[in-house]
């Protein structure tokens, strides 16, 4: 395939994980090549290239023998100034054929699923085409074998770690409920129990906050595949970012289309989960299901259609899974967003008196049936091995060691600007919505500004009086807050009382 040499430009323009090249309208290349606005061209640097959408300029920003850049096509192509590119047709990707068959309602056999998934993998895809994939499969589904070869796909195409015959344990959420940062307690309590586990997590998907993303103000987690290892071996357990170890990597990339689509199928949550535990090596996994009217899961059927689905997928993969169905009907904690949800976690370990309750015995139960299906407690026992594993401060003193081999713990950050939200009227609080609790916290600034968020101070069933405190929002700058606030005014009943 012919390639045309153009001067590359460092532009500065900020678009994550994504390739853009700007071009000028009059560039001969374009009017050679009939390179249209939005066209997926390759752009390379030697050996290393990447798929770019194409942005045509009309004023003086690149000039007509400059290509100019986004900040992360420079950094992936390894540019320096003065540098030049080449650029060229994108080849045609014989695997898009297999998502306009699932939109008009063909099923994705095991072969389509890994041609898909190695073109998510090899950079092939642009944002339009993953956008495709994405909302295809929710739209239409996916049944028992295309979860199974989409979830195989996602395994294969990236690292595998194996820790021989040892048992590897793992706990998992499925999101969607603020504040249930449940994970690094149940690892510090598992590991100090005598247990293996690696846990790797994702960022956040359509949370303010995901695992990943809170621990990530405690401590490093962006951690290789020996560290990892490292950390494992010496500790028991770490809490680590999985799409930096590559395991499971076309999960990540997903995952940020799924954030700005506000979009979470079934399916490929099922493959999600399972691909990045089988990859981590885990054999034992505990899958928190909660359930609420403003819940990702709003019924007890759908759950249980869900726990199946799991239960039957990893089965096939030698994955021993229990899945808890949980009360999902308000936040869990208090903090909402990456600090504060670090600071319930932090008050739970330490013991503090004012630690949240419902954060705590949720952490808990799931500790207790991890150690109960492992055979380390006896069935019904699980659960005072665990509180008094928490109690005694050996989960706090596992947690501060896990921090430290994984490159040091960190204090979370404080945000410099809040504002406190009263009720509106006195009465009892009947309902509290957790998607719009997320949706102030997600305004406010979180997961990106680490300090930004929500704290709930109020439970279902509390007496409020006029003007009393219901939830304050946190943001690291004004205009942030005010953002967040013009969301707040517009829903004032998203903490809703009855009168009394």
């Amino acid at each position: 395939m012919v390639g045309y040499h153009l001067k590359a430009r460092r532009l500065g323009i900020e678009t994550p994980n994504e390739a853009h090249i700007f071009m000028h309208k009059d560039c001969h290349v374009c009017r050679a090549e009939g390179f249209a606005a939005r066209t997926s061209i390759v752009v390379a640097n030697g050996p290393k290239s990447v798929i770019a959408t194409l942005y045509h300029v009309t004023g003086k920003l690149v000039g007509q023998s400059e290509a100019g850049l986004s900040e992360w096509a420079w950094n992936e192509l390894g540019l320096t100034e003065g540098n030049e590119v080449t650029v060229s047709h994108a080849p045609p990707l014989e695997s898009l054929s297999q998502i306009r068959g699932k939109v008009r309602g063909r099923k994705l056999d095991a072969l389509s699923l890994r041609q898909i998934i190695a073109d998510i993998a090899g950079g092939r895809y642009s944002g339009i085409h993953l956008s495709a994939f994405v909302t295809a499969c929710a739209a239409r589904g996916l049944d028992y074998e295309e979860i199974h070869g989409l979830t195989r796909a996602m395994i294969d195409a990236g690292e595998h770690i194996s820790w021989g015959s040892r048992t590897v344990v793992d706990k998992h959420s499925i999101g969607g409920l603020p504040g249930n940062r449940t994970t690094p307690i149940v690892v510090a309590i598992a590991a100090a129990c005598g247990l293996m586990i690696p846990k790797t997590s994702s960022r956040a998907i359509t949370s303010p906050a995901g695992t990943a993303d809170t621990m990530e103000t405690m401590a490093p987690v962006e951690l290789d595949l020996d560290t990892m290892r490292r950390v494992v071996e010496n500790e028991g357990g770490c809490i680590a970012w999985g799409a930096a170890m590559g395991l499971s990597p076309t999960d990540d990339i997903l995952i940020r289309v799924e954030r700005v689509l506000d979009l979470d199928g079934e399916g490929q949550l099922v493959a999600s989960i399972l691909s990045k535990k089988v990859a981590a090596g885990a054999t034992h996994l505990v899958l928190d299901v909660p359930v609420g009217p403003t819940a990702k899961v709003r019924s007890y059927e759908s759950a249980q259609l869900l726990a199946q689905s799991v239960l039957d997928i990893g089965r096939s993969f030698g994955l021993q899974t229990k899945v808890v169905i949980s009360d999902g009907s308000q936040p869990i904690g208090r903090g909402i967003g990456p600090a504060l949800e670090a600071q319930d976690v932090l008050a739970v370990l330490r013991g503090d008196t004012m630690a949240p309750a419902d954060l705590k015995d949720h952490s808990l139960a799931l500790s207790a049936t991890l150690l109960e299906m492992t055979g380390t407690a006896d069935e019904g026992h699980g659960l005072p091995m665990a509180a008094a594993c928490l109690s005694s401060g050996r989960a706090w003193t596992k947690f501060q060691r896990i921090c430290e081999a994984q490159g040091g713990m960190r204090t979370p950050p404080a945000a410099a600007h809040r504002r406190v939200i009263g009720a509106r009227q006195s009465g009892l609080v009947e309902r509290i919505d957790s998607r719009r609790l997320s949706r102030v916290a997600k305004l406010a600034g979180a997961p990106d500004a680490k300090a930004a968020g929500v704290e709930l101070h109020v439970r279902l069933g509390s007496p409020m009086s006029r003007g009393e405190p219901a939830y304050t929002v946190f943001a690291e700058t004004p205009g942030e807050l005010d953002y967040a606030m013009t969301y707040v005014e517009a829903n004032p009943d998203i903490v809703g009382l009855t009168l009394t």
